[in-house]
């Protein structure tokens, strides 16, 4: 795992060019997959994107083909929220894989070494960024019981009863969130960035990003949320080029969804600490 950040290797990237039309092919296909679930039709897609990639841009097949062997052994599963033994540690290791693979191929096959991890972005945080890492707080808590507990959605979450759920539900919820940042953010949105203007690689990632948080259980008006979600951490980590940054963002969040599924699931194990 690297420490630095580097830029993009392609410098200033045509506006607008045939290339988004394999991009938008592999965007496409995740769609598919995770947020209609039609695998038969997603997987013909996303190979027919990957080859107009090789056709267009060999550079760019090569960067989709990371894309698309990140994504396929997830949509082989099923990753709807489900705290069991079997498919906890089954999700966790198809997960490894599809954040491993990208990176492992890129650097060590390809040569390029694009996709990358980093630790330390050699800048400070500004104050900007500092407000905003305290106000998610509250936006979290602003928006998100009323999403959940409104619509429904919490239910798409198994209810934790036993401390042992409790434990694999908050850690299986954050452990997501982690892979959420090292697959979509520092390896999908970094891989496209590559060969677009960032606005073009992140309208593309969010998609992908939303796709597959719609099958894990976001559901119902969800994706209204999430899209925008995804659009501020891809900006985000643009702007710091700091996993911890994005990462600290996102698990925020992750935490207070927790306590939103404790608290929905079980009336009266915890004080009124919502105001929805």
């Amino acid at each position: 795992m690297t420490t630095t950040a580097t830029a993009p290797a392609v410098e200033a990237p045509p506006r607008f060019s045939w290339n988004l039309l394999p991009a938008a092919m592999v965007a496409l296909s995740a769609f598919l997959m995770f947020g209609l679930q039609r695998e038969a039709a997603a997987y013909p897609v996303l190979a027919a994107g990957i080859a107009l990639g090789f056709l267009l841009d060999r550079d760019l097949g090569r960067s989709l083909l990371l894309i698309g062997l990140g994504l396929t052994p997830i949509g082989l599963i099923s990753v709807a929220a489900d705290i069991s033994w079997g498919h906890y540690f089954l999700v966790a290791g198809v997960l490894t894989v599809a954040a491993l693979t990208p990176y492992l191929l890129d650097r060590y096959v390809f040569r390029r070494h694009v996709v990358r991890f980093p630790l330390r972005s050699g800048r400070h945080w500004t104050v900007s960024e500092r407000v905003y890492m305290f106000s998610v707080v509250g936006l979290a808590w602003l928006i998100m019981p009323y999403y959940f507990i409104n619509s429904g959605t919490y239910l798409n979450w198994p209810a934790p009863r036993e401390p042992s759920e409790l434990a694999r539900l908050f850690v299986g919820v954050n452990a997501v969130g982690l892979w959420d940042e090292l697959f979509f953010i520092c390896s999908v949105f970094t891989l496209l960035r590559r060969h677009f203007p960032t606005w073009q690689a992140n309208l593309l990632q969010a998609v992908i990003f939303v796709s597959f948080l719609w099958e894990l259980g976001y559901t119902s008006w969800g994706p209204f949320l999430t899209y925008t979600f995804a659009l501020v951490q891809g900006y985000l980590f643009a702007r710091t080029r700091s996993l911890p940054y994005v990462l600290c963002t996102h698990l925020v969040f992750d935490c207070v969804l927790w306590l939103i599924l404790v608290y929905a699931h079980n009336p009266g194990w915890l004080p009124r600490i919502f105001w929805y």
